[in-house]
């Protein structure tokens, strides 16, 4: 249920409402939106009775909140969530690009790539530090030491870099160097790991299970929030399915169900989808098309030789193609002009 506050409620009268929800073993979450507040009434076990609210004063209206996940519904929070980190902003109103290799492999490719992604028009640099595989002998990352060199690229390029989470045991590490924390497919329900994030002042970026329904993934980020941080950015990234002509199948059709139902913005990484670099490209624009906030795509300067999933990497000439494509299809949908500097790269490659 929401409390909706009068925009001249005072704040004595919030704390009365606040007081009176707790007082019948409920936990009141107070939601500034506007010009006024709102009171989210959560840990209720079925349908809490209205009128006892509704005649307090300052009260305006109550909502219904019908869905398992409370705090990541538009019904809980209708306006949009948008999320900074320095200077780049993500959320309704811009499109933002993260990119860079799978994994790190050392200081000189990381700051290379990170030079290329920059110059296409990135916006943040990715980059795995520790790399879940399917294999115990495949590449795992270099842990550490590429956490350092992530602050590294974020130190001589001034990008931001979001890098993936594995367990409770490195989340301080991850936290201490990332921009962005990620939370990977395999770990969409790894609780402990959800109540750990949802303890953290840094952005957390929500993959979705490879077989998660959205129900389940916006649940996993009801735990994000509950424990407190609300900036989570959700990421579609392909559900595994019986097709063999890509990796995974990406489901466009979450963007515009998850904007819908949720006011967190939502990425979609085409690279993880497909898994063949010839289809990163139509995935990327159809993503853009689709309404997703961005997108997230793997980039790799020499990719026969990468650690990890270079036939799904992006040369860098690549995927500065890829943002000229998508900005433009974003400034169409938006009746916004291409930034100026896209517009001269665009002009001058025809």
């Amino acid at each position: 249920m929401l409390i909706v506050m009068d925009h001249q409620a005072s704040a004595a009268q919030v704390d009365d409402v606040v007081a009176a929800v707790e007082k019948r073993g409920f936990t009141a979450k107070p939601i500034q939106g506007g010009d006024r507040v709102s009171i989210g009434v959560l840990y209720n076990q079925g349908a809490v009775e209205a009128a006892p609210f509704l005649c307090m004063p300052g009260v305006k209206e109550i909502i219904p909140v019908t869905r398992p996940y409370k705090q990541v519904s538009r019904e809980f929070k209708p306006e949009d969530t948008i999320i900074r980190i320095g200077g780049v902003t993500i959320g309704e109103g811009h499109l933002n690009i993260m990119a860079g290799p799978c994994a790190i492999e050392s200081e000189a490719q990381a700051l290379t790539i990170a030079g290329h992604v920059k110059e296409a028009g990135a916006h943040i640099f990715r980059g795995g530090a520790f790399k879940p595989r399917t294999s115990p002998y495949s590449f795992q990352g270099m842990g550490l030491e590429g956490l350092k060199i992530l602050a590294q690229v974020r130190d001589k390029t001034g990008l931001p870099v979001i890098t993936e989470v594995m367990d409770v045991e490195t989340f301080a590490d991850v936290e201490a160097y990332a921009d962005i924390i990620q939370i990977g497919t395999r770990n969409m329900q790894n609780f402990s790991l959800l109540k750990k994030a949802g303890r953290s002042r840094k952005p957390v970026f929500l993959k979705r299970g490879m077989s998660a329904t959205l129900d389940e993934w916006l649940m996993a980020a009801e735990y994000i929030l509950e424990g407190g941080n609300h900036q989570v950015i959700l990421c579609e990234r392909g559900v595994r399915t019986f097709v063999r002509h890509s990796r995974n199948t990406l489901d466009l059709s979450a963007v515009p169900v998850v904007r819908k139902e949720s006011h967190l913005p939502i990425i979609v990484d085409p690279s993880h989808a497909a898994g063949r670099r010839e289809q990163v490209l139509p995935l990327a624009r159809a993503a853009v098309a689709a309404g997703a906030h961005g997108l997230m795509v793997e980039v790799h300067h020499e990719p026969a030789n990468a650690a990890s999933d270079g036939a799904q990497s992006l040369y860098p000439e690549q995927f500065a193609g890829l943002c000229r494509e998508v900005s433009s299809i974003y400034g169409i949908l938006n009746n916004q002009e291409l930034q100026p500097e896209r517009k001269n790269r665009a002009d001058a490659d025809r």
